[in-house]
């Protein structure tokens, strides 16, 4: 088995080569889409609750996301906390997921957006992060209904690309046609499948 972490900063696409990296094989998991079940868990909301405040959920109970977003990313302090309430839980649920694992001969593709910054780094054999220029990011997160001014914000609060480029063992340039960036997964998840079956050695 060899876990792999893929990153990148909002907006660069990590959502459009996390599926193609599972039709080659591999096993993928977004922490995303994680904390998104975590959120509806009444412990998590509790917690959360005591964090934020009452303001930050919807008239029926839940959570509500873009409030939730708005208010951290103002505040460092409060991103802060609310990433150690969270990420915990989401190893211990991969961790769970990768103990009860019967696929040993997998390659497996973890979806991390704060790989780097948290220093999450040494939970994996090998990373990966994509990305593109800025303005293509922000173009891309406009199209999707995300404002300029939101998209920066959120930018701002994550290292810049060029660092994470600097400590990845792999890089995928999204700046082009789709088919160019595919044509880099498809290189990437090759070495991958052998540094897998060399036993995880790094060249």
């Amino acid at each position: 088995m060899l876990v792999v972490g893929l990153t990148g900063n909002y907006g660069m696409g990590k959502s459009t080569v996390l599926p193609v990296f599972e039709k080659l094989g591999a096993i993928t998991l977004d922490t995303d889409r994680i904390v998104g079940l975590l959120l509806t868990e009444d412990v998590v909301i509790g917690k959360i609750r005591g964090l934020l405040g009452d303001g930050v959920f919807k008239n029926g109970g839940g959570i509500d996301k873009k409030k939730v977003a708005d208010l951290v990313f103002k505040d460092d302090s409060l991103r802060h906390a609310l990433e150690d309430i969270l990420h915990p839980i989401v190893f211990e649920r991969i961790n769970i997921f990768l103990d009860k694992s019967e696929s040993k001969d997998k390659v497996i593709i973890i979806a991390a957006p704060l790989l780097f910054e948290r220093g999450y780094e040494n939970r994996f054999d090998r990373t990966i992060t994509i990305h593109t220029k800025k303005e293509t990011a922000l173009s891309r997160l406009e199209k999707e209904g995300i404002t300029i001014d939101k998209a920066i914000v959120r930018l701002k609060a994550q290292l810049p690309i060029e660092e994470k480029i600097k400590r990845s063992d792999f890089v995928i340039d999204n700046n082009g046609t789709i088919e160019e960036t595919m044509a880099q997964v498809e290189m990437i998840y090759k070495k991958l499948g052998e540094a897998r079956d060399g036993n995880n050695q790094r060249a």
